[in-house]
């Protein structure tokens, strides 16, 4: 892992950073509170479709998780996305996205292939990540959480699923009935979030979705707004949620 700045405001330190791997560099960005040494929690966050690593909800979440917790805090650029290069196959599914949007179409079926096709690729470099970031002395290799909606999250279930180490997750806005397999192999605690007018995903898709989780605790928050109004009040609720979990 290369860490290629380095940056401190309001007692947290931010570092960016590139990750050499299969499918090429992983440009990430990982936050700590400032003079962190030692092992600590640690959480993953996932971006939504069409942003990037330094979104502003992102910062926004990581660097309270890092100031009010203690916690390090990762976001990576998803593949095909922010200082990513694209492919054919992806710009052709975008463009199908931004017709169907345009024409009022239903969007789940082309999502789903969507972070499908992106999932292959992310969840291994995911799992790279964890391993780098972890080799870091001011992180370590402590409990892990994994924060993801829209998009995070559907990139976010496969990863879950599969890896031992993320110990709780806060994952929202996203039904998909490919998704069931992986959700049912999800034993840890989540935090589940609905935009019960969410204009992108319907919502029985997204409460099919929260039955599938095998976690035997699992909470609903359901709150009125479209896709992309998620309530300020969430934030304060995700960092109880894994401050309970992660210590």
């Amino acid at each position: 892992m290369l860490l290629t700045s380095r940056t401190s405001s309001d007692g947290v330190t931010e570092q960016l950073f590139s990750l050499p791997f299969t499918f090429g560099e992983i440009p990430g960005v990982l936050w700590t509170p400032d003079g962190a040494a030692g092992p600590r929690p640690l959480i993953l966050m996932g971006h939504g479709g069409g942003q990037h690593k330094k979104a502003p909800g992102i910062v926004a979440r990581a660097r309270r998780f890092a100031a009010e917790c203690g916690f390090a805090v990762v976001a990576v650029d998803a593949p095909a996305h922010g200082d990513r290069p694209s492919a054919a196959e992806h710009d052709r599914i975008i463009a199908e996205l931004r017709t169907r949007a345009r024409n009022g179409g239903d969007l789940v079926p082309v999502l789903t292939e969507f972070h499908a096709l992106l999932a292959g690729q992310a969840v291994p470099e995911w799992r790279a990540v964890l391993d780098a970031v972890g080799d870091l002395d001011h992180v370590g290799v402590g409990p892990v959480g994994y924060w993801g909606m829209s998009m995070g999250c559907g990139l976010g279930i496969p990863f879950i699923a599969d890896e031992p180490r993320i110990r709780a997750a806060v994952l929202g806005l996203l039904g998909s009935a490919d998704m069931a397999e992986a959700a049912a192999r999800i034993t840890v605690p989540v935090e589940f979030l609905v935009q019960c007018n969410d204009e992108t995903v319907p919502r029985a898709t997204s409460l099919a979705l929260f039955d599938l989780f095998a976690s035997t605790e699992k909470t609903l928050h359901a709150n009125p707004g479209r896709h992309g109004e998620i309530p300020r009040f969430e934030l304060g609720s995700a960092v109880r949620f894994f401050t309970r979990h992660l210590g």
